[in-house]
């Protein structure tokens, strides 16, 4: 029984090492990498995009208005949340893109609690979100609240 475990084991060792290329390497030919990539995935790196549709491009601007300095967040073309002092505004052009065309794509501006002049922390700034030169969201009559607007 002994031989036979060794035996068997001494095949599989000299299959896999001559199997895996035990031996010489051989260079990649380049030529069928280059001509079996897709068309489309050609196209997708060319233009910089990942193959997701995209509705039309609107201008957006989200406005914090007020006085003092504090802790905004947003979700524009990007979701950050900077000190900042007000009044302050970010502008992008921004267009749904592939399942946000049919459920939406959100656009948020939340004001944190702002220093005020005696070095507290209070709900005092207000914001505004403006779509393509229309406000459509405003915040002046409840100052803290934060500003919301989905589009397609």
């Amino acid at each position: 029984m002994r031989k036979t475990l060794t035996a068997t084991a001494c095949v599989l060792a000299a299959a896999l090492l001559t199997g895996c290329g035990g031996g010489e390497e051989k260079p990649a030919d380049t030529s069928k990498a280059a001509s079996s990539a897709s068309p489309q995935a050609e196209k997708s790196e060319e233009s910089g995009g990942s193959g997701v549709s995209e509705g039309p491009s609107h201008e957006v601007t989200i406005k914090i208005e007020g006085e003092g300095t504090g802790i905004v967040m947003y979700t524009l073309d990007e979701s950050e949340t900077p000190k900042v002092t007000l009044p302050w505004s970010k502008t992008a052009t921004i267009a749904a893109r592939g399942a946000e065309q049919e459920v939406g794509r959100l656009v948020i501006a939340a004001p944190g609690h702002m220093m005020t002049a005696d070095g507290t922390y209070a709900p005092r700034a207000t914001c505004s979100i403006v779509f393509d030169g229309k406000t459509v969201v405003d915040t002046k009559k409840d100052p803290g609240k934060p500003c919301s607007y989905t589009f397609k």
